[in-house]
C-alpha cells in the first residue's frame, strides 16, 4: 500500500502536468514490505516549476534539483530527475542537469534495489533488473561496481548498512569484490562524513 503523503503529492503534481514517483530506499523498502525510515521521491518536474504550486516547501537545496516538504509531521525529500557529470571529489559531480526521463536518471543511481520508480497507480518502472535482484535478496552495483563506489565511496558503508539491515540479503560477486577492492578511498573522505554514515548503521 503505497503512503498517503505520496498520494496526496501525486495528485497535486498530475493536477499540473507533472509525474512524481517513490525512489531509492522507500521504494524499496514499501516493495519489501517494510515501514520505510524516510522518504524519497522523484519528479519531471523543476524546482521553479514546483514553486508555482507548492510554494511552502523548502528550496534550500533547490540548485541541486532538491526540494524538502513536510506533510503532517513527515520530512519528504523530493528530487527532479537529473544526469550528473563526471564525479571530480569522490563525492560531487561536475554538473547537474535536469532531465525528464526517469530512465536516464536511474543511471546515476548506486544498485538495482534502489532504482525501483513507483507511481501513483503502483506501476514500476524497473531499467536494471532490481526487483529480480529483490526477488534473489540480491545487493548488485548498476553498471560498473568500481566507477559507482569511485564516484562516491560512502556508498561501501551504504552497502553495508543494507546488508545488514535487509535479512537475508547478500552481495552480488562483482560487487562484493568491488566493495573490499576500494575500502582504501575512505581515507580520502571528510572524516565527518565518514562518521555521520557509520553512525546511520
Amino acid at each position: 500500500m503505497l503512503p498517503e503523503c505520496f498520494l496526496r503529492l501525486a495528485k497535486i503534481y498530475r493536477e499540473h502536468g507533472f509525474r512524481l514517483y517513490i525512489i531509492g530506499g522507500t521504494s524499496r523498502d514499501i516493495l519489501l514490505g517494510i515501514d520505510p525510515a524516510d522518504f524519497d521521491f522523484v519528479t519531471d518536474a523543476t524546482p521553479e516549476q514546483e514553486k508555482e504550486f507548492l510554494p511552502e516547501a523548502d528550496y534550500a537545496f533547490a540548485k541541486y534539483g532538491s526540494i524538502k516538504i513536510f506533510d503532517n509531521g513527515i520530512e519528504i525529500d523530493i528530487t527532479t530527475l537529473r544526469e550528473e557529470g563526471e564525479y571530480i571529489d569522490y563525492r560531487h559531480p561536475s554538473y547537474v542537469r535536469f532531465i525528464t526521463s526517469p530512465e536516464r536518471d536511474s543511471y546515476r543511481r548506486d544498485f538495482t534495489i534502489n532504482a525501483l520508480y513507483v507511481d501513483e497507480n503502483s506501476n514500476i518502472l524497473d531499467f536494471h533488473g532490481g526487483m529480480e535482484d529483490l526477488k534473489n535478496k540480491t545487493i548488485r552495483f548498476i553498471g560498473d561496481p568500481d566507477e559507482r563506489v569511485k564516484e562516491d565511496p560512502l556508498r561501501i558503508l551504504r552497502a553495508y548498512r543494507f546488508q545488514k539491515r535487509l535479512d537475508g540479503f547478500r552481495f552480488d560477486p562483482l560487487t562484493e569484490a568491488a566493495l573490499k577492492r576500494n575500502e582504501g578511498l575512505l581515507e580520502k573522505l571528510n572524516p565527518e562524513k565518514v562518521r555521520l554514515e557509520r553512525n546511520k548503521e
